[in-house]
């Protein structure tokens, strides 16, 4: 009979991971600590007295966010003290057009840095509030706190993340050929191609967590981050030589972007933010060889709200 209850536990659990991993992935950043806090959860699970869960979805994204909420304020001070910029670390989800725009957008490298701003409590409310559409009774079960707290939270989160996210972006297709474009263009080292791609005051932030030579302060400014990608067909980078680099377009975080490696190793990505009339407004270029796990092990992540 235990034997029974214990393969149906496993069945169920199975059933949710995948949403259990796109809490966790949306809360913490970070592919290695969401994968962490799911198998948390499934130790957790496996100890419950399962009888008496109605619903184990519920239950479920209960446990996981409340694991994710201490991996998180545990965190807060690595991140203080990180050296340049923290990105987070980016997975592969497959072809950009399958995913529905608002789950694609909610895992985006731009919204995954808005997230890193707020507190570990807002970041839960929003992320299961306006993601994952949670009402605030259930999400002030799951993070234990009042209503009237979550309520709070919710507001002081929503208008924070507008305030530095606004809602409007390049259609998706139009996206696409950007990229595609910029891809060609940065391969081909042609600093005009990638003017013409770049918004005046575009941004490249570069995240080598002291591990890697990158630039410590965000690059700002079409020219400069033009003649940035234009040289990599032409230096060693990280001691790869150009002959010996590859770039590959593939999907990241739910939209289009470059996964550059070596024969050995993956060696970057990098993803893009894009402005209403569809020219790139900010490059994220994660380097940090502890972050380019996930990208490397070459599994998609499917990053469904559902």
């Amino acid at each position: 009979m235990t034997d029974v209850f214990a393969h149906g536990g496993q069945q169920v659990f199975h059933e949710h991971r995948r949403l259990l991993f796109s809490v966790a992935y949306r809360l913490l950043g970070s592919a290695a600590d969401a994968e962490d806090a799911v198998q948390d959860a499934w130790i957790k699970w496996s100890a419950a007295d399962r009888s008496r869960v109605a619903d184990p979805k519920a239950y479920l994204t209960r446990i996981v966010s409340n694991l994710a909420l201490e991996r998180l304020r545990s965190t807060r001070h690595k991140r203080e003290t990180y050296v340049g910029p923290w990105l987070p670390e980016p997975i592969l989800t497959g072809g950009d057009a399958c995913e529905a725009a608002m789950d694609a957008e909610s895992v985006s490298m731009a919204m995954l840095v808005v997230l890193e701003t707020l507190s570990p409590l807002e970041r839960a409310v929003f992320v299961l509030k306006e993601v994952f559409g949670f009402s605030h009774a259930e999400i002030a079960e799951a993070v234990e706190r009042s209503e009237a707290a979550v309520r709070q939270a919710a507001h002081r989160a929503r208008e924070h993340v507008q305030a530095r996210r606004p809602r409007f972006t390049a259609d998706r297709t139009r996206q696409r050929e950007v990229t595609e474009r910029f891809f060609a263009a940065a391969t081909g080292g042609d600093v005009n191609a990638l003017m013409e791609l770049l918004s005046p005051d575009v941004t490249l932030w570069t995240d080598g967590g002291g591990k890697v030579r990158q630039a410590l302060l965000p690059v700002v400014g079409a020219q400069t981050v033009a003649s940035w990608f234009a040289a990599i067909g032409t230096v060693t980078y990280q001691g790869v030589e150009p002959a010996d680099m590859r770039a590959e377009l593939v999907g990241i975080n739910g939209g289009p972007g470059i996964v550059f490696s070596s024969p050995e190793r993956v060696i970057a990505t990098v993803t893009f933010d894009f402005g209403p009339d569809g020219r790139i407004t900010a490059l994220h270029n994660v380097a940090n060889p502890d972050k380019l796990r996930a990208v490397a092990d070459g599994t998609a992540h499917d990053i469904g709200t559902r």
